[in-house]
């Protein structure tokens, strides 16, 4: 048996019984289907939230494919996490441009304003700070986008304006 799925926190997903139900349908559903690692974590990333490593265990059982399959697939694509985001995600681009452009200012920042360093959630759950290498925005430098809205040529007095809209 896989050891991450020993003493599992009540508050992971596979100990809570509708969230169980969720990932047990999202496997039965696709685990013959070709490409079937990435189609299952996709889904469980969309519908849970997140895949927590006790959830990854389980997945590599049912799949019967190796941890370290699932765990390099979960770490290496970024839109994949392990905990749970906020119900915002802030990110800020520290591409080179955006980082020449002033991105550590407006992470130093936002971390005044919410209290959170990138790779953090609030305590209320509303917002996630993260960083990215780059949005494709350069001429926008920095650069820093929230949900799916980018907000360009960014400076730190706007910030506060615009993360009360998230909060």
């Amino acid at each position: 048996m896989i050891k991450v799925l020993e003493n599992i926190a009540n508050t992971d997903p596979l100990m809570i019984s509708e969230q169980r139900a969720i990932i047990d349908r999202v496997l039965a559903e696709n685990k013959n289907l070709p490409g079937a690692t990435m189609v299952v974590l996709n889904e469980l990333q969309s519908q849970i939230g997140f895949i927590s490593v006790p959830m990854q265990g389980y997945v590599a059982q049912k799949l019967r494919v190796p941890m370290s399959e699932i765990n390099g697939v979960v770490s290496f694509y970024s839109f994949f996490t392990t905990t749970p985001r906020g119900k915002h995600t802030v990110k800020f681009c520290l591409g080179t441009a955006c980082y020449v452009g002033g991105a550590p200012g407006l992470i130093e920042k936002t971390k005044q304003i919410i209290g959170v360093d990138p790779g953090e959630t609030t305590e209320d759950g509303s917002i996630t700070v993260e960083v990215c290498r780059c949005i494709g925005a350069c001429s926008q430098a920095p650069t820093m986008v929230i949900d799916k809205d980018m907000y360009g040529r960014m400076h730190p007095n706007k910030l506060p304006q615009i993360l009360n809209k998230y909060q």
